[in-house]
């Protein structure tokens, strides 16, 4: 398994909108695993394949307390089973160190494949709906900032950019 590089904000290549998998092989298995193994290492709950530079509909996700319930949803969609809508308090690792308020569909019905390609569908709701819109999200190209305001948006720019630079 390996660490893979997490692309950050403004860069380009996250607004990729990423393409079905189609095959399901050792190599998709892996993927999957090292991008397991990159969020728990960041650490955070979610990671689309756009954030690792893989512009595939794939993520991963685990909103455990003990980070042991593992999750990897290829080809994800859903659909609202309700309009009622909660704000969050939303982080990204392609975004480090801020935290917006972004209003999600508290209960979503998910459709996506396992790894073996077999079709999954379940209800999530809560911390687990709002990480899988989140994370879809990423997959068509979308940062939690796209829904704040354009000055806040901004500010963080500047911020990572300056960031980025003093990394160099």
């Amino acid at each position: 398994m390996a660490l893979l590089p997490i692309l950050e904000f403004p860069d380009a290549r996250l607004r990729t909108v990423a393409k079905p998998v189609a095959q399901f092989d050792d190599s998709l298995r892996q993927l999957a695993q090292d991008m397991l193994e990159t969020m728990y290492a960041a650490p955070g709950i979610g990671l689309a394949a756009t954030q690792v530079d893989r512009h595939i509909r794939m993520l991963v996700l685990d909103v455990s307390e003990e980070q042991n319930e593992p999750k990897v949803l290829v080809n994800p969609s859903f659909e609202r089973v309700s309009d009622i809508t909660k704000p969050y308090d939303e982080g990204c690792l392609s975004v480090p160190g801020f935290y917006e308020t972004v209003e999600r569909v508290d209960q979503i019905q998910v459709h996506a494949q396992d790894l073996e390609g077999q079709p999954i569908s379940f209800v999530a709701d809560g911390l687990l709906s709002v990480c899988i819109q989140h994370e879809i999200d990423h997959l068509d190209g979308k940062l939690f900032v796209d829904y704040i305001s354009n000055l806040k948006r901004q500010r963080i720019k500047a911020k990572l950019e300056k960031l980025h630079r003093s990394r160099a």
